[in-house]
């Protein structure tokens, strides 16, 4: 289990990903040295990541939420195989490994229907859905509240990066490069960049900070949330009254056990997911906070068997994540 400095590290990487680990190590009140060996031990033991990404509402992509049922004995093999592409991340077994849940991200209305004509056609996929995301009211660049309650006010203030002020450009298809050197390694030196974009050095800190600060860009981390205390995972389908959608999703989006609530195209409207100690804390969850909407009108529960990939690169993730 972490203990408070793991904590406030993985705290502060929230609040600024690429902050260096002097500074952090000022704040959390503990050496440089100390804050680089508790670095490497996340990062070994436990995956943690800290990876670019891209806003969607800032660079004009899309994201689909994608649903396929299949054979308990093939689900895997497909997960794998479509955790290997490049426009998917979040690909989940789910349902007691008869679901594969993946997030295809995409420029178009077409970015599903691209990955899924490169299916092989095997009776073993036996129901397809895909879900488009109309709204994000918690996740991306806002995380879960469980990771974030290890610094104080002041320490978290100490952390807010800076970002330069010129005047915003927009993200062009030259920027493409960099987004992929980050979201394989959000911590990526200057100098390693610019050999990825053939940028000076100089251009490549001006672009990333031009970037973070108009919202185009931003840092996540990655880490395996056993370590702190999540025992049980469950993707949410709801149905809610259209007229009271983005109230019940605001309200949701302050809940401490959800990590990401999101409004949706298809037979129901909106997606959270659940992170909960035990089963029995998801029950109590899902009679007591939840039962209190009555403008939920269906609900559909999907416990997370395994995480086979999250958002970074396939080759860069630690072992299957299991609940």
């Amino acid at each position: 289990m972490l203990d408070e400095v793991d904590r406030g590290l993985i705290h502060a990487l929230h609040i600024d990903g690429r902050a260096p680990f002097n500074r952090i190590g000022e704040v959390l009140g503990v050496s440089t040295q100390t804050v680089t060996r508790r670095y490497r031990r996340l990062r070994n033991d436990f995956g943690l990541r800290v990876v670019g990404l891209p806003d969607p509402g800032g660079t004009g992509s899309t994201q689909w939420l994608v649903r396929l049922t299949s054979t308990p004995a093939t689900a895997r093999q497909l997960a794998q195989a479509l955790a290997r592409r490049p426009e998917t991340s979040w690909v989940m077994l789910t349902s007691g490994g008869t679901e594969v849940f993946l997030i295809v991200e995409g420029n178009g209305p077409d970015a599903p229907a691209l990955l899924l004509d490169d299916l092989p056609r095997t009776s073993a996929i036996t129901g397809i859905s895909a879900h488009y995301v109309l709204h994000t009211y918690l996740g991306g660049p806002t995380a879960w509240p469980g990771r974030l309650s290890a610094l104080d006010v002041e320490q978290q203030r100490n952390l807010l990066p800076q970002f330069t002020s010129e005047r915003r450009r927009p993200v062009s298809p030259t920027d493409e490069t960099l987004f992929a050197a980050l979201r394989d390694e959000g911590r990526a030196t200057l100098a390693d960049l610019a050999d990825a974009t053939g940028w000076s050095q100089s251009t490549v800190a001006r672009r990333i900070s031009e970037l973070r600060g108009a919202g185009d860009l931003f840092l996540d981390v990655e880490v395996d949330d056993r370590v702190l205390g999540v025992g049980t995972r469950a993707l949410l389908w709801a149905a809610i009254a259209p007229g009271q959608l983005d109230t019940v999703a605001k309200s949701l989006a302050r809940h401490p056990e959800l990590a990401f609530v999101a409004a949706t195209t298809g037979r129901t409207n909106l997606i959270a997911e659940a992170l909960c100690p035990d089963p029995a804390a998801l029950h109590r969850y899902l009679t007591e906070r939840l039962g209190e909407f009555d403008a939920i009108h269906t609900l559909e529960t999907a416990p997370v068997l395994a995480t086979v990939k999250a958002t970074s690169p396939l080759h860069n993730q630690p072992p299957p994540r299991r609940h």
